[in-house]
């Protein structure tokens, strides 16, 4: 029997889930300068429109067949093109319809794709954008899934009747809802991708402020909201788990957001707007792969440490020479990092997953599972990207022109801008903004000549 609460509940989380990746574009299309926010914005609808095609196709299969080897892959013929699935109840999952459990994790995978998006704002071609898209959610995100999300199933004899990932199963990391698969995954390709793209013209000295941090504001509040799907959800049932998950989201990006802006005020003076929405969506990532494994103070634990420690990450871009746009690296991947790990000191049996940490007693048995699957990951796309975007690089090329860059990638790649700035003054033309760029770009060229 299809258990219809469970499925509601599921159902209602992936339609969560899948709005976040539009709120992800008005945070990142936000952050970004006026002249790039309709290609940021591209990119996470680009990736939604890919990932989802991909994902029926094969990356469910890939992600969710049947192991065939060490856990690193699932079989890619055993679903592919979603057959078989459309009548098969998944009974060890509570009674959900497959296609449920189908459609949630297809928005796991859109959403990890367009994080990355983010640490290349301002100077990659669109076209060779999904070009990656596609190729790094078949060759790193869906063995990744495979690896975290997976699961072993025996039935009521103790006969195993599916195969899963090492990570969930040999390994026994605790990752509830992606704080691997999904933020450290997408980190360290973000790290990876700004590393073979190189750095916008003029960073590290021109500014380069947000132009629209209302923008911002609503898209974070719009990742809030979803992802109380994206990690009540995972528990696959509307259950005790699902309401412990909800609440440790709550607590910790709220103690994430104020440690944050805490961090802020010390060092700078004042606390941001812009600062309050990067808090709301370090203390989402760090929460992610705990959020069934510790209690609520611990769960303020992870976001206030995950706060400060990504407030202080931002800043390494420029004291290290690498240029992440919008701070993947400082938020995803050391956030991902801090949740991953500090299940290891602050878990505690009394939560859901039943497993104590090394403040509750438990010695380091799940920390160091928590630290080689992290970092597990974090070599696997690392290496992976560099090697995709290299490769993407030489052949159709990745990053734009400088004069290019300089003109704006909305006009010269969408043959749009974001803003009417013509009609603002009743009419006239947008020539002289054109024309402006264009001397901007052969004044550059004379400087270094």
């Amino acid at each position: 029997m299809v258990n219809t609460g469970d499925t509601a509940w599921i159902l209602t989380s992936a339609a969560l889930v899948l709005l976040m990746t539009p709120g992800l574009a008005l945070f990142y299309g936000g952050m970004v300068r006026a002249k790039s926010v309709l290609n940021m914005m591209m990119m996470s609808f680009g990736a939604l429109a890919l990932i989802s095609v991909l994902w029926v196709l094969y990356g469910y299969s890939f992600a969710f067949g049947d192991d065939v080897g060490f856990g690193l892959l699932g079989d890619p013929t055993e679903f592919f093109g979603l057959a078989g699935l459309m009548e098969d109840v998944t009974t060890e999952e509570g009674g959900l319809p497959a296609m449920a459990f189908v459609g949630f994790q297809a928005v796991f995978a859109i959403i990890t794709v367009a994080l990355i998006s983010g640490a290349i704002a301002d100077r990659a071609k669109f076209g060779s954008w999904m070009v990656f898209a596609g190729i790094w959610a078949t060759v790193v995100y869906f063995p990744v899934a495979h690896w975290v999300f997976d699961f072993t199933l025996t039935d009521d004899d103790g006969v195993v009747t599916h195969t899963g990932g090492w990570i969930a199963n040999e390994l026994a990391a605790i990752d509830f809802a992606g704080g691997t698969a999904v933020h450290i995954n997408a980190g360290a390709a973000g790290l990876a991708l700004a590393l073979v793209l190189g750095k916008r013209r003029g960073f590290g000295r021109d500014a380069m402020r947000p132009h629209n941090l209302p923008l911002v504001m609503i898209g974070a509040g719009l990742l809030w909201f979803g992802w109380f799907g994206f990690n009540a959800g995972s528990a696959l049932a509307a259950n005790n788990t699902a309401a412990v998950a909800w609440v440790n989201t709550l607590v910790a990006t709220g103690a994430a957001t104020l440690a944050w802006l805490l961090v802020e005020k010390m060092r700078d003076g004042h606390s941001t707007s812009l600062g309050g929405a990067s808090g709301v969506v370090a203390g989402l990532v760090a929460i992610t792969p705990a959020c069934s494994a510790v209690s609520p103070i611990g769960a303020i634990v992870i976001g206030a440490v995950a706060g400060a420690l990504c407030a202080l990450a931002v800043g390494l871009k420029f004291k290290l020479g690498y240029d992440d746009s919008l701070d993947v690296v400082g938020v995803h991947l050391v956030g991902g990092l801090v949740g991953t790990i500090l299940v290891g000191f602050v878990g505690t049996a009394a939560a859901p997953a039943g497993v104590d940490g090394l403040f509750y007693g438990g010695g380091v048995d799940q920390l160091w599972r928590q630290v080689v699957g992290a970092l597990a990951v974090l070599a696997y796309s690392f290496v992976l990207t560099l090697v995709i975007g290299f490769l993407i690089q030489k052949t159709i090329g990745f990053r734009l022109t400088e004069e290019d860059e300089i003109t704006g990638i909305d006009t010269v790649v969408h043959a749009e801008s974001g803003y009417d700035f013509a009609s603002l003054g009743g009419g006239g033309s947008t020539a002289p903004l054109a024309g402006q760029a264009r001397a901007e770009a052969r004044n550059t060229e004379g400087s270094r000549a």
